[in-house]
């Protein structure tokens, strides 16, 4: 056993990278372990493209202003009020000073995406996506002396009372054992241990994909909660959206989901509208439908579009189906032909005056006299040839996680670990209870990452 770093963190992605910088520069002597191969590091932080970011002003690639108000109303919507406000109140504040610093330590930004991500206000996009942040963050790591180990699989923290004892991972072939000083749990959630996913959903998570990382399994989460460590948030919940069918079941990354949805009708395998796709703009309504597609028959579900909707959102990175009629494509798909042209036809009927159709706003372009209606962009499908896209449930990150204070650290009932932070997905859950908010989770990350390498540092030093 050695006891030669100050600080262990636990994880290769954004929150990890930022406390094990902000510590190393705090003159902390730090390692970082990574379960995933070299090729591979980075957890989702390499699928990522943008973070959410307050500002009081123009910064960096952000237009006109986000305030903090805003931002925490626009999370209680999609949290449904399912939050820490404090925790998410430091998020959010803490946000702004973030970008200049991730500036400073290598990343580069672009200006936003457009079509249905309307972000230019809200999130700034990393210039090569989220691999190049994390390149980035890895090379300001190797400048500072920081260590890493890849292929290193932490196995146990040894909870002695109020501490964190000693280490347990395995290296090379070998097990080992150090001591730091002080700890960082920034291993993301459980998405990767399909098992557990089934054990907490049921039979239904058979059938789910891991669009993230397959090295997040939960190995460091499950062994600190045996130990009694506080947890936080419901096993059920999780960042899921509606991905591509035919993307792969690990690791599809961001380019598998599909953002057509505002611009279609979605059905199940019966050929039947379950929900309002026009709700509310996409970067504020993408997440609910992995959970929505989640709890259909077979938990999968259909996106149905005509040739004026294709080329309104980001290009899918499999092709779609496609027909000249809607049986041919009901066919194609396995949808039975006359329910679907049934339904088709009774949607078009539904649809009024499209003459205010805007892609990339609300524009109350709405169906009247059915069930369940559609709120924006509902226009007739109508116009030949038909499109089709098969949906499953692609999951991020799971929200079950340790609970942390504004501090980013953990507790037991009998209190605070001394010197035992957490940062990013794997405490998540203490400020996202249901939902999810595009670009939060990097906000989450960068914030509690760097809190947590600074309280680590503070405490070794």
């Amino acid at each position: 056993m050695t006891n030669r770093y100050d600080i262990a963190v636990i994880g290769g992605g954004n929150a990890a990278l930022c406390a094990a910088i902000t510590a190393a520069e705090l003159g902390a002597h730090v390692v970082i372990f990574e379960t995933a191969p070299k090729a591979y590091r980075g957890g989702n932080s390499r699928h990522t493209r943008n973070f959410r970011c307050m500002h009081s002003g123009p910064l960096g690639p952000l237009v006109e202003d986000y305030l903090e108000e805003e931002y925490f109303e626009d999370l209680l919507k999609v949290t449904d009020g399912k939050t820490n406000e404090r925790l998410a109140r430091l998020a959010i504040r803490t946000s702004e000073e973030c970008l200049p610093w991730m500036e400073e330590h290598g990343v580069r930004f672009q200006p936003s995406l457009s079509g249905t991500l309307s972000l230019a206000r809200t999130n700034a996009f990393f210039l090569g996506g989220g691999k190049s942040l994390v390149n980035a963050y890895y090379r300001t790591a190797e400048k500072l002396g920081i260590e890493v180990l890849y292929e290193a699989n932490v196995t146990h923290l040894e909870l002695d009372g109020n501490r964190i004892a000693h280490l347990d991972y395995e290296h090379e072939g070998e097990s080992k054992r150090i001591a730091p000083k002080a700890v960082v749990v920034a291993s993301g959630g459980f998405q990767a241990d399909t098992d557990w996913l089934t054990r907490a959903w049921g039979p239904p998570a058979k059938n789910f994909l891991i669009r993230g990382t397959p090295y997040n399994r939960g190995i460091v989460l499950a062994d600190l909660l045996d130990q009694s460590v506080q947890s936080v948030g419901d096993p059920t919940q999780c960042h899921a959206v509606a991905v591509d069918g035919r993307a792969p079941k690990f690791d599809g990354g961001i380019v598998t989901r599909l953002d057509c949805v505002p611009f279609s009708i979605v059905v199940n395998k019966n050929a039947e509208r379950f929900y309002d796709e026009g709700e509310d703009v996409w970067p504020k309504r993408y997440a609910i439908w992995g959970r929505l597609v989640a709890n259909q028959p077979d938990q999968v579900g259909y996106v149905i579009i005509d040739s004026k909707s294709l080329d309104l959102f980001m290009p899918s990175v499999f092709p779609p189906i496609k027909a000249d009629t809607l049986e041919e494509l009901a066919e194609k798909m396995g949808l039975p032909p006359v329910q679907l042209k049934d339904t088709v036809e009774t949607f078009n009927a539904a649809c009024g005056d499209t003459s205010k159709f805007h892609p990339t706003e609300l524009d109350g372009v709405k169906t009247t006299g059915i069930n369940l209606p559609k709120t924006n962009w509902a226009r007739p499908i109508d116009a030949p040839p038909f499109y089709g896209y098969s949906l499953k449930t692609g999951v991020t990150f799971t929200y079950l996680g340790l609970k942390v204070d504004e501090n980013a650290q953990c507790s037991t009932q009998d209190g605070p670990i001394t010197n035992l932070w957490a940062a990013g997905e794997t405490m998540a859950g203490s400020i996202l209870g249901q939902g999810y908010l595009a670009g939060f989770g990097m906000t989450i990350g960068t914030v509690f990452g760097r809190v947590a390498g600074r309280e680590a540092a503070n405490y070794a030093n």
